[in-house]
């Protein structure tokens, strides 16, 4: 009797717990301008129709809207559009930072409003993952970021600059940072109801060369928030992301022995990376998501270049047939060319059926 073939939710969980799947799980990240040109050409309404579309095990997300009235955004940051210098799109970048200025904690405490869950609403959690359960995807909800906050609320270079030189501001930055994140990502997965399968525990560490700060630091400002963050999504069940861009192979080790269980994108052009490694030490550990350079590969060359990346990966992530899922290492860009994109997915499907 023929085995049954997998849903897209459980061949995405099957590849995080390193059991075999069925056939290689696809995933998908694209900026708006990118997921619109596949709408359009698909003739599709929304991400699900796209998803149908491509065949692909798409990790669905949750949105939780603000409704605190006159609030810009969650963290209160004003946000203007930088246009791409192709035209072909816009990146939303901070117009300012909201206590970037503040060179004391009482100054942050008398001007700065932090977020709190109430000024979120929850009541329409349960109902979007009904609909995405009931489509076959599996579901991620919840996002922890403690680097992304802070560089949006006081900025890249001030970040460092507490890192390195106030030490007590910096952990009082955090220690609020992570108050708000935490108790949001919690009300997210109760409300979820045990629907939500993976919530995301992740930074950004990694510069295109090395770390952006040294492990030690790392684990001094992040280590213990992480712990408790992981161990509340095993509280829910829900499996841990990580995503962290850039060449950030030192931090591997750091990453796995916390407790993550899907390290994001694998820029494996990268100084340090090593896929053939990777795969050997800690393919029993980490679930591998992403590789498929959108940098240079997929805005900038043509077919026969896609799918020797695609090769590549499958070839060294999913050589046991699991603890994989191919995806762009990135949000797909703007200027990417859509045959590349669908390349990606065509060839993936029939090399990883005949690996």
């Amino acid at each position: 009797m023929k085995k049954a073939e997998m849903t897209h939710r459980e061949r995405i969980l099957a590849a995080i717990k390193h059991q075999p799947t069925d056939r290689l799980p696809l995933d998908y990240w694209g900026v708006a301008e990118f997921t619109d040109k596949l709408k359009k050409h698909f003739g599709a309404s929304d991400m699900t129709g796209v998803a149908k579309a491509l065949d692909l095990d798409c990790i669905m997300g949750v949105t939780v809207p603000m409704i605190q009235p006159g609030r810009k955004s969650d963290w209160g940051v004003e946000y203007i559009k930088v246009p791409l210098p192709d035209g072909s799109g816009f990146y939303d970048e901070p117009a300012f930072h909201p206590i970037g200025g503040y060179d004391t904690i009482d100054e942050i405490e008398e001007h700065y409003e932090w977020p709190t869950t109430d000024m979120f609403d929850y009541s329409k959690i349960k109902e979007q993952c009904d609909t995405h359960r009931r489509n076959g995807y599996a579901i991620d909800g919840g996002y922890i970021s403690l680097t992304y906050f802070y560089e949006i609320i006081r900025g890249t270079e001030q970040m460092f600059l507490d890192f390195a030189g106030d030490p007590e501001l910096a952990e009082y930055v955090l220690f609020k940072i992570n108050e708000f994140a935490s108790d949001h990502t919690r009300k997210i997965l109760e409300a979820g109801d045990g629907l939500i399968d993976i919530t995301q525990v992740t930074d950004d560490f990694g510069s295109q060369t090395g770390l952006l700060m040294s492990a030690t630091m790392i684990e001094r400002y992040f280590g213990a928030y992480y712990q408790k963050n992981i161990a509340l999504a095993k509280e829910f069940n829900a499996h841990v992301f990580h995503h962290d861009d850039g060449a950030i192979t030192e931090l591997v080790p750091w990453i796995a022995g916390k407790g993550c269980e899907v390290l994001n994108p694998l820029q494996w052009h990268l100084p340090g990376w090593d896929l053939k490694t990777l795969k050997a030490d800690f393919g029993d550990k980490l679930c591998f998501h992403g590789g498929i350079d959108n940098q240079l590969v997929l805005p900038f060359q043509g077919a026969a270049e896609v799918e020797a990346e695609v090769r590549t990966c499958i070839d060294t992530l999913y050589s046991d047939k699991t603890g994989y899922i191919l995806a762009p290492c990135h949000c797909i860009q703007a200027i990417t060319p859509i045959e590349n994109v669908l390349t990606m997915y065509e060839y993936a499907k029939t090399y990883g059926a005949v690996r």
